[in-house]
């Protein structure tokens, strides 16, 4: 190799992202580039001369030990995953790639590391297998929800066109939960975004007043208030008085007996059908009644006041979402 081709080689060899390190078959460090320097925390001067073993973790030297060996006997060492150990203690997961080095003379004296840290991959692998594991979770569930949908619908619907459209809607209102679980992996959504996401339809018919403090639901919450909010539209479209007032959905978050606590109002001028929710019947009213509260492990009750229809839902914050500090208590 000439002048030129050697400051070439030495070039790519110190620019390059990874880390490249070569050693004799003694196990001492004969070159580190700046990438080493970078992924593991020593400088070239502290590791050239110094042995290997110095960012192998004990639970991989007999790997390292083993690797040396088969370099010696001119086999072929295929690309594998492995770990070594930073200068801060912790340890780096890594790809590497392990290459036998000749001599001019063509005598193997020693072996080259290409090394990658794949930190950023294993920690996207693991989300993934939990996302993965979540979905598959929530499917399940969904389809027993599903089930649900068609066995309450089917009881109480006048028609194969009626169960057909009722279906429909309660089956595309999960879908529209879903939507908003995917766009987020499945992490939660404010509830802001679910009411609007559910209002969508409606927003022709009536007008709507939104309020409450930033929320993020966690994926439960999401699909059983998604449910709540699809009958609670279905109920006023179908008996409401839409020439009259406006609905209004609101929520707060409180504290009672040293317990957070989440708190939604759906309040609406619909009188028109009291009496109807009153009697507790059909799927919309045991999905409010009992279903959605059950699943959150709250409570939920309607009252009728001054010509307001009223649904109220209270459920443990721990339930609907995780982490928040200390709220003011329920007046």
């Amino acid at each position: 190799m000439d002048e030129h081709s050697a400051e070439c080689l030495a070039a790519i060899v110190e620019s390059s992202s990874d880390a490249i390190i070569s050693k004799d078959f003694s196990g001492t460090i004969v070159s580190w580039n700046k990438a080493a320097e970078r992924m593991f925390g020593y400088a070239a001067t502290e590791m050239i001369g110094e042995p290997i073993y110095l960012i192998i973790p004990d639970d991989k030297r007999d790997e390292e030990a083993d690797i040396l060996r088969r370099l010696k006997l001119g086999e072929r060492i295929e690309p594998f995953q492995t770990t070594r150990r930073h200068r801060d203690g912790r340890i780096v997961p890594i790809s590497i790639t392990i290459s036998p080095i000749e001599s001019r003379a063509g005598k193997l004296v020693g072996a080259s590391s290409v090394a990658r840290d794949i930190s950023e991959t294993r920690e996207s692998d693991r989300r993934l297998r939990l996302l993965m594991r979540e979905i598959n979770h929530r499917v399940k569930n969904q389809y027993a929800i599903v089930l649900a949908v068609i066995r309450q619908t089917a009881t109480r619907s006048r028609s194969i066109e009626d169960f057909e459209k009722r279906v429909r809607g309660r089956i595309m209102a999960l879908s529209h939960s879903h939507d908003l679980l995917s766009q987020v992996d499945w992490a939660g959504v404010s509830l802001t975004d679910l009411v609007a996401h559910q209002l969508k339809p409606f927003e022709a018919f009536q007008p709507v007043q939104v309020s409450g403090p930033t929320i993020v639901l966690d994926a439960n919450a999401v699909l059983n208030l998604g449910m709540a909010f699809h009958e609670l539209i279905m109920n006023s479209m179908r008996f409401g008085v839409t020439d009259v007032g406006e609905i209004s959905i609101t929520w707060r978050l409180a504290s009672e007996e040293g317990v957070d606590i989440f708190e939604l109002i759906w309040s609406e001028q619909a009188v028109a059908y009291a009496d109807l929710l009153a009697q507790d019947e059909g799927y919309g009213a045991l999905v409010l009644s009992k279903l959605v509260p059950t699943a959150l492990s709250g409570q939920a009750k309607w009252s009728f006041d001054g010509g307001l229809v009223v649904w109220k839902f209270t459920a443990p914050l721990a339930r609907i979402q995780i982490g928040l500090g200390p709220l003011a208590p329920l007046s």
